[in-house]
């Protein structure tokens, strides 16, 4: 019986490439289960700071409008503004 080079090669060149790719799948799968979790513990944290922002800046503001110091409050809003503006979140909430 004569062995038939080109279909032994192609058999061997479809097995090995078959398992090189289950290799990649098992890192990528491993590498999505990572970030997954990196993703939630900072949408967490984001959670988190959002509330302590919100509790910073309703007592700072009745702070400054029972004072009265309307420049000061400006120049805090003009910052606030301006971070929110360089973060793209403002032109997110006007579209």
């Amino acid at each position: 019986m004569e062995i038939n080079w080109a279909i032994l090669g192609w058999l061997i060149d479809m097995i090995l490439n078959g398992f090189v790719w289950l290799v990649i799948a098992a890192i990528f799968l491993l590498l999505i289960d990572v970030t997954d979790t990196w993703t939630r513990k900072a949408i967490q944290w984001m959670g988190e700071v959002d509330e302590w922002i919100r509790i910073f800046i309703e007592k700072s503001f009745e702070w400054i409008q029972k004072k009265n110091l309307q420049i000061l409050s400006s120049i805090i809003l003009l910052i606030i503004f301006g971070i929110l503006a360089q973060l793209g979140i403002i032109p997110k909430l006007i579209t």
